[in-house]
């Protein structure tokens, strides 16, 4: 099973902005230094942490910087601002409705599945951004 790379690298931005905050101007180009992709990557996930209030952006020699405080913001939070589509499984859309299976998959298959997701949003809210800096000290 493969999901989006988008909520790791979401928090090891967020994550880098916090730890470094002190010593250099976060900008795309640092954030991507540590993650290790291109900097426009970054600047399209710090776009969606701006659109969901979890930081500002000053352009140009501002930088990157939390608008929360790190225990203000989990897991969840993050998810919530940078994955797109709230489908955390995809049920194939065309099974042959003449058979008893294709028929009926996608209801029995999506009260499920409903289920682990809430069970995994539940999971993620619990994680803050401050424990996850506290495993890094």
């Amino acid at each position: 099973m493969q999901f989006s790379s988008r909520l790791p690298i979401a928090v090891h931005t967020l994550l880098v902005t916090e730890f470094f905050k002190d010593q250099f101007k976060i900008t795309s180009d640092f954030i991507a230094g540590s993650v290790g992709v291109n900097p426009v990557i970054i600047r399209n996930i710090l776009i969606q942490l701006k659109n969901a209030d979890l930081i500002e952006v000053a352009a140009g020699v501002g930088g990157a910087k939390l608008k929360k405080s790190p225990e203000e913001i989990s897991l969840l939070d993050i998810f919530n601002a940078v994955e797109v589509n709230e489908k955390l499984f995809h049920i194939h859309e065309h099974p042959n409705f003449n058979c008893p299976v294709g028929k009926n998959i996608q209801s029995i298959l999506n009260k499920n599945l409903d289920n682990v997701k809430k069970t995994a949003e539940r999971e993620l809210d619990k994680i803050t951004l401050q424990s996850l800096l506290n495993n890094l000290r």
